[in-house]
């Protein structure tokens, strides 16, 4: 740990899928080590923000919601990411702010309201041993997390914060315009990719101009959409690198993107991959939601990016 560590949360019901995240464990692909980091970017970095935390401060990846955690100190925090129903002591806590918690307090999350998973940070950083240079949790390769063996959140353990876990100081919030409304359809920027020459003509005009649904076989290392069957001319593939966001079309033609936890190499033929912003957005849509692709040329995304970025660096 890199600074002294103070017990912050219990956990009084554990809930489907709670997960600690940093920014994600990076330079061990040729382990076959994968990512892991937050499913969603966007929202785990503003609820670091609003507590004052740098970029890469550990957070709690809620999912589905389910969970009840007791303080075990006075802190400060922030929920940001999905609405899933978080309550203090049974009364409706505010997103995207920050906001005090008191010893003895519980704090809850029910089920999903709007988006899929939310995103608690607490002033100084969650904090755990990392392995392979991350705190990242990712329960399929037993790594990271709370216990630095993947392991889920289970009732009565604890959640240890940095010193600085209970500043407190003035109210941040962010701005209406970073709040966004899970529930409406997502337009998701896709970078062509170099197989893309590969799809018949008909295959391309339907996998940007048709409405895809998230189907029920989503989680941290892929998403599948079902639509029209997209037909690719490349019969084989030597397996590749995957990257973030990478879109594969496998032989019933219906997209898989891949996200943190996704397989470090793969042999079926990509559409290209999502911008990192588009698959935050794509992590917080529910099964049966609609989403629609979009191409955006490498300088239109890395420009979105660095915007993006650069809230979190302290430039405006």
């Amino acid at each position: 740990m890199s600074q002294r560590a103070v017990p912050g949360f219990r956990v009084r019901r554990s809930g489907p899928l709670a997960l600690l995240q940093d920014a994600g464990r990076f330079g061990v692909r040729h382990l076959g080590v994968t990512q892991g980091g937050p499913a969603d970017l966007h929202g785990w970095a503003w609820a670091n923000h609003l507590v004052g935390n740098s970029w890469g401060a550990t957070a709690l990846e809620i999912t589905f919601g389910g969970i009840e955690l007791v303080a075990e100190r006075d802190l400060t925090l922030a929920v940001a990411g999905a609405d899933l129903g978080a309550t203090r002591d049974g009364e409706a806590l505010p997103g995207w702010q920050s906001v005090a918690i008191r010893e003895g307090q519980v704090l809850a999350f029910t089920q999903p309201i709007n988006g899929l998973r939310a995103y608690l940070a607490v002033a100084g950083g969650f904090s755990a041993e990392p392995v392979l240079g991350s705190v990242a949790c990712v329960v399929r390769e037993g790594l990271g997390g709370h216990d630095g063996l993947g392991h889920t959140l289970a009732e009565g353990d604890l959640l240890r914060v940095g010193e600085g876990g209970g500043r407190g100081g003035d109210v941040r919030s962010a701005p209406p315009t970073e709040r966004p409304d899970y529930r409406q359809t997502a337009r998701l920027a896709l970078l062509p990719g170099a197989q893309i020459g590969g799809f018949t003509g008909r295959s391309l005009f339907d996998a940007f101009n048709a409405v895809w649904r998230v189907d029920d076989r989503a989680d941290r290392m892929g998403v599948r959409l079902t639509g029209p069957r997209l037909r690719c001319r490349i019969e084989s593939l030597i397996s590749e690198g995957i990257g973030l966001g990478a879109v594969q079309v496998p032989p019933d033609g219906q997209p898989i993107v891949l996200l943190n936890d996704r397989q470090t190499i793969g042999g079926y033929p990509r559409l290209g991959a999502l911008t990192p912003l588009a698959a935050s957005r794509l992590a917080q849509c529910l099964p049966g939601q609609e989403v629609c692709l979009a191409a955006v040329s490498r300088e239109r995304a890395l420009a979105d990016y660095r915007r993006f970025r650069a809230v979190f660096a302290g430039v405006v």
